[in-house]
């Protein structure tokens, strides 16, 4: 059988580092490749660059937080060319009035003194047992301080206005991976159920001791449980 295409979606203040051990791991199973959302502020334009530099026919998707939201917009505009859909730490609900204000407060804050997000930040991404790896740690804020602040503006600006994605779930047939760590407290478990629950034949894994951050923090399950998934194709 002929290799898949794998495009791996990165979150907020995130680049290719997020996902350098899925593209290692993965790479004799995919042709992988990491898309750049860094561009634009909104869900649906990000959506459309990242299509208009994917692979012409289908491809498989995996959506990391921000990337999972894009990779639900994605599905919408094109559902044809979406072969296999893995969304990693993310939900499909869109923001509360208080993420809002919340995300307000991180676009105020980065327009002032950004590396003062990042760390605000930490303590919500990785599970407390990961708060003293250093390793970790330093590709966290290498990743965000490359990005910068306006990126964070605008990933911010777009995450306010996605859309609720829930109405969509049902229509997704293709196999599908959910996967969250079960201390994440971005975006819980219960909100990876929801998503499961609602799309057929949907795979949930939950990783123990592991926060937000599933693919640095626990690098060879997640590249395990995506290996079964384009193994399901």
């Amino acid at each position: 059988m002929t290799r898949p295409h794998l495009l791996l979606l990165p979150g907020l203040l995130c680049d290719a580092r997020l996902w350098q051990h899925q593209a290692a791991a993965l790479a004799a199973s995919a042709h992988v490749s990491v898309a750049d959302v860094s561009d634009e502020d909104s869900i649906s334009a990000m959506a459309r660059a990242v299509l208009a530099k994917a692979p012409a026919d289908e491809f498989a998707l995996a959506g990391f937080s921000l990337g999972g939201y894009v990779a639900l917009e994605i599905f919408r505009q094109a559902t044809q060319r979406v072969q296999a859909l893995a969304l990693l730490n993310t939900s499909a609900r869109p923001d509360t009035d208080e993420d809002s204000e919340a995300r307000m407060q991180s676009i105020r804050l980065a327009a002032i003194d950004f590396p003062a997000v990042t760390e605000g930040l930490l303590p919500k991404l990785v599970h407390p047992a990961h708060l003293d790896d250093l390793g970790l740690l330093e590709v966290i804020r290498a990743m965000a301080n490359s990005q910068g602040a306006q990126v964070c503006i605008n990933q911010q600006r777009a995450m306010i206005g996605r859309v609720d994605s829930r109405p969509d779930l049902y229509r997704i047939a293709c196999p599908t991976l959910v996967l969250c760590g079960s201390a994440d407290a971005i975006t819980p478990p219960k909100v990876h159920r929801e998503m499961a629950d609602a799309i057929t034949g949907a795979q949930l894994t939950i990783i123990e001791t592991c926060g937000h951050l599933s693919p640095l923090e626990k690098p060879d399950t997640v590249s395990k449980e995506l290996k079964n998934w384009l193994a399901r194709l």
